[in-house]
């Protein structure tokens, strides 16, 4: 996992480090100190953490005006043992939409394992704004899961959202993207 790096293509177009409304405004990154680790396995120095031992994030791209941003994930969401839902909400979420965001775009891939609780959180998220949370790339567990919580209710994911190729188009396309292909999947 100490590999897998954040996606880094649009940071010609946007760095959270260097935006100064995201939670990592100003951090400096090692390239090759390494004290982040899920479980017994380190992580590339350039994922962030909101609190939780075992799931990271990257903020890749925030447009305030758009009211849009994109999280990637990485590791385990684990809410039956870290509440790493109440996390996420709590310390990077409810910050971005107190920001105006109102559109999450989660790119998923990275997301080995996703253990629920209740949907409590998610439908206070949901309640929270008026756009949508899209899971973009989720793994077959991660989705299996979901549906066991009925998280359909509150989050928008797979089908064709795990068709999309991201990383070849710009991320406000993304926007537009789920806005008008994928609007009716919610």
């Amino acid at each position: 996992m100490h590999q897998i790096e954040p996606f880094y293509l649009w940071r010609d177009i946007y760095s959270s480090d260097q935006d100064p409304n995201a939670l990592n405004y100003g951090l400096e990154y090692s390239e090759f100190h390494y004290t982040n680790r899920v479980y017994n396995y380190l992580l590339h120095p350039q994922w962030d953490n909101f609190g939780s031992d075992t799931l990271f994030y990257k903020l890749l791209y925030a447009d305030y005006e758009q009211e849009f941003c994109i999280i990637e994930l990485i590791g385990e969401w684990n809410d039956a043992i870290n509440n790493d839902i109440m996390l996420l909400k709590a310390e990077l979420i409810d910050h971005l939409i107190d920001l105006g965001i109102q559109n999450f775009a989660i790119i998923a891939e990275n997301v080995l394992n996703f253990h629920a609780v209740s949907d409590d959180y998610y439908q206070e998220w949901k309640e929270d704004i008026e756009g949508g949370i899209y899971i973009i790339n989720a793994l077959p567990q991660v989705i299996d899961e979901m549906d066991d919580y009925r998280l359909k209710h509150y989050l928008t994911y797979g089908g064709r959202l795990n068709e999309i190729e991201w990383r070849s188009i710009k991320p406000d396309n993304l926007l537009e993207l789920l806005e008008t292909k994928y609007l009716d999947l919610e």
